[in-house]
């Protein structure tokens, strides 16, 4: 390619700090987004708006209303069509980018599968809603040496870090252990607004930029918080607990242990309340997939089927169940577990 082939991207080239030479690396990137929610799809959207060469996309969730007040790739018609969120996702950023490489995986990311998608991933990007998806890619993070930046929003708060693995603090060095159910608000229950997503997602994209043009001595050492509504910015240093120092307790994660519970699926949860969603996803054991088509015509008589190639959306009585090849299926209706298995169990029969 010449200069002139990558007029698309001529500001960010004038960047002296990244230049042809990092817009060339940015190229030849490969990126992991997983989720394509509120975060996700900013990330994603920047991610191919200056140039990252290829993209792998993971959600398991479909298009819903409440999403398009904060979820900027999504349309009132990919709500109408029952479209997976990878899915929707990837359609719209071709028509940002077409010569970006951009695959969609429609799953729940889990300790089963998430070792499927590294092939040639250069970095990881956190657009999850849940810390059990990110202790997983901290996880691999730290086995595998791939750098990933961590997000997360709630109300008009946001938080943001990129990891180096056995350069900087991991996620364990900052938290052991994950908060309890229970212990932290939600989006449902604090709400969130979407300007908080905006820059808490272009920190994590600068970040990214950073990393995959090779600019690692300018990466931000900080975790950084932010208040929006409240108008404080906070940094603060976390040194990585390597273990090497006289009177500190070792990271259980990129310390000498090198422990990966939540890779090796000893710490996995097979059942989730969804953030905001009145809803609650089951996921049943490998194996347990379902052939749609025969599915559909089982439960036509039931209530009301409505089908497209990614699921199958079932609505009886006060439930509404999306149904995914994999068996995977997000019950809205509920916030309860015990209701929702029983749901399951009356409608689906596992």
């Amino acid at each position: 390619m010449s200069i002139n082939d990558l007029s698309r991207y001529s500001r960010q080239i004038r960047f002296s700090a990244l230049g042809e030479v990092g817009q060339r690396k940015l190229l030849a990137s490969k990126v992991l987004v997983c989720g394509c929610g509120a975060l996700g799809t900013h990330l994603a959207e920047q991610l191919a708006r200056a140039g990252v060469g290829k993209m792998k996309l993971i959600d398991r969730d479909f298009v819903d209303w409440s999403n398009l007040q904060r979820q900027v790739l999504f349309t009132e018609q990919d709500v109408q069509e029952c479209l997976p969120k990878a899915i929707a996702a990837q359609r719209h950023l071709q028509g940002i980018n077409s010569e970006v490489s951009v695959e969609a995986e429609v799953l729940d990311l889990d300790s089963g599968n998430i070792e499927n998608y590294l092939n040639g991933i250069d970095l990881i990007l956190d657009g999850t809603d849940n810390f059990e998806t990110r202790y997983l890619i901290n996880d691999v993070s730290i086995k595998y040496k791939i750098p990933w930046v961590f997000g997360g929003c709630l109300g008009a708060e946001g938080q943001m870090m990129p990891i180096l693995p056995k350069k900087s603090a991991c996620l364990r060095c900052l938290f052991p252990e994950p908060p309890a159910a229970g212990d932290t608000p939600t989006c449902d229950s604090a709400g969130i607004l979407a300007s908080i997503i905006g820059v808490v997602a272009s920190m994590q994209v600068l970040e990214a930029i950073k990393i995959l043009s090779g600019n690692l001595e300018v990466v931000n050492p900080y975790l950084t918080m932010i208040d929006l509504w409240g108008n404080r910015t906070q940094q603060l240093r976390c040194p990585r607990r390597s273990g090497e120092l006289e009177h500190q307790t070792a990271c259980p994660t990129c310390g000498p242990e090198a422990e990966f519970p939540w890779l090796e699926g000893k710490k996995s949860a097979r059942s989730q309340v969804l953030c905001g969603r009145n809803s609650v996803q089951i996921s049943p054991p490998e194996g347990k997939g379902f052939d749609l088509d025969q599915l559909a015509a089982q439960l036509s008589s039931l209530g009301s089927v409505q089908r497209n190639p990614f699921l199958l959306r079932f609505q009886a009585e006060k439930w509404q169940l999306t149904i995914f090849p994999d068996g995977r299926t997000i019950i809205k209706g509920t916030e309860d577990l015990s209701e929702a298995k029983s749901v399951f169990t009356r409608f689906v029969g596992l």
